[in-house]
């Protein structure tokens, strides 16, 4: 839950929209909910404007699953890194709106598109070899809500001139 959700969420309290019984089963989980085997952060996007970034190397699919699942209900935009094929087809395939990125091992879902950034981000990587790493950092930067330029294959020549 962001401070606009809450925002909303406090307006519709106060307007009678919602009783107060249904906004405390809303934020019944706030900040952190207890899977077993992880604790989702709901209160991040609260405190540091994006919400919990799901690192999937060492969890099951399954598991991540789990965790974007919940991290859904509250988050519009969910960002899932270090997945593989396996992971990514879970993920893809048991929650609607995902995207699996296969170069980077990113799953996102980008329901949010909105530009809050003052600038633009320029990614850059010297070589092939770096673009997984670029396409990671662009997909991150796009969903907490910047403009992203990415330039690919520039070459360590051109990385020295940048310098």
């Amino acid at each position: 839950m962001d401070q606009e959700q809450l925002r909303s969420l406090f307006e519709q309290v106060r307007s009678g929209a919602v009783d107060i019984d249904a906004a405390i089963v809303r934020m019944r989980h706030m900040p952190f909910e207890d899977l077993g085997f992880a604790k989702v952060d709901h209160h991040r996007a609260l405190r540091h404007g994006m919400s919990e970034v799901i690192f999937a190397k060492g969890k099951t699919p399954e598991q991540v699953v789990a965790i974007a699942e919940r991290l859904l209900e509250n988050s519009r935009n969910v960002l899932i890194t270090r997945a593989d094929r396996e992971c990514g087809a879970a993920v893809i395939g048991k929650l609607p709106g995902g995207e699996y990125l296969p170069l980077s091992g990113v799953v996102r879902f980008w329901r949010d598109r909105t530009i809050r950034g003052k600038g633009k981000i320029a990614v850059v990587c010297a070589g092939t070899s770096d673009m997984f790493v670029a396409e990671e950092a662009q997909v991150t930067a796009e969903l907490m809500g910047n403009e992203v330029e990415t330039i690919n294959d520039i070459g360590v020549a051109g990385i020295h001139r940048l310098m």
